[in-house]
């Protein structure tokens, strides 16, 4: 079922590469979406774009030239931590103005008090920068961590900066690897199958890890915070039966 997903989320990018045309305006539209809490794998989008630098296009169609100049790995990888930039503002955007009013009015349900949200803008206010950058070079990570920004309210020019400068190592590498793949591969199925043997293996293992991670991050919160709720009921009991044990005195 994975590998069925996966195959079909490498067709989407290929059309996507291939209906925008030149310039590597799809690059910037599929990282876009990557980056805006959209599970669109840039290993799936960057190792192509690499690809396409080395076959000169898609069905002997050279969209990736400007002009007669070819692009290079440092402009693939520009476009790719650009296409990030604009997809994670997009998120904290939906963050700050749609986000933070959610839960302010609703976060109860989901086990998020006021000061949970507290506690996240001091997070974001002492250690927003280095979260930020970091993040931008972890899978699954990467895709959802500017929404927690913007609920967090981290300064908008500084969550930009970090977010760029993150994104651009993430790009370039991945650029590179598909490049360096489709240099031995002759003709894009090749390039499929030599990828997935590769850096399928190795990424599949870090997105498990990841995800994991995040999971057992998600059963810690909620079972911490049950067990906070059974101690204020029981705490609020407690007081109520002092006080009608005094009121009969």
């Amino acid at each position: 079922m994975v590998e069925s997903i996966l195959t079909a989320l490498s067709v989407f990018v290929q059309n996507m590469f291939m209906f925008f045309g030149p310039f590597g305006i799809g690059v910037i539209l599929a990282m876009a979406i990557e980056s805006a809490c959209i599970p669109l794998p840039s290993e799936i989008i960057m190792p192509f774009a690499g690809y396409l630098i080395v076959a000169g296009g898609i069905n002997n169609a050279p969209f990736y030239h400007f002009g007669s100049v070819p692009m290079t790995i440092f402009v693939i990888g520009m476009l790719g931590a650009f296409g990030c930039l604009v997809g994670s503002i997009a998120a904290y955007a939906l963050g700050i103005y749609g986000g933070r009013p959610f839960l302010n009015k609703y976060g109860k349900y989901m086990l998020i008090s006021h000061h949970d949200m507290d506690l996240a803008d001091n997070f974001f206010n002492k250690h927003g920068e280095a979260a930020i950058f970091f993040s931008r070079l972890m899978p699954v990570v990467r895709t959802f961590i500017s929404l927690p920004a913007g609920i967090a309210k981290m300064n908008f020019w500084r969550f930009c900066f970090y977010s760029m400068l993150g994104s651009i190592p993430w790009c370039w590498a991945l650029a590179w690897i598909g490049w360096k793949v489709g240099s031995h591969a002759t003709d894009i199925t090749n390039y499929k199958e030599s990828l997935k043997h590769s850096l399928g293996k190795w990424l599949h293992l870090v997105d498990a890890v990841v995800l994991l991670l995040l999971i057992a991050g998600v059963v810690w919160y909620v079972m911490r915070h049950l067990g906070l709720m059974e101690k204020q009921k029981q705490k609020e009991a407690a007081e109520n039966k002092t006080t009608k044990k005094a009121k009969k005195k």
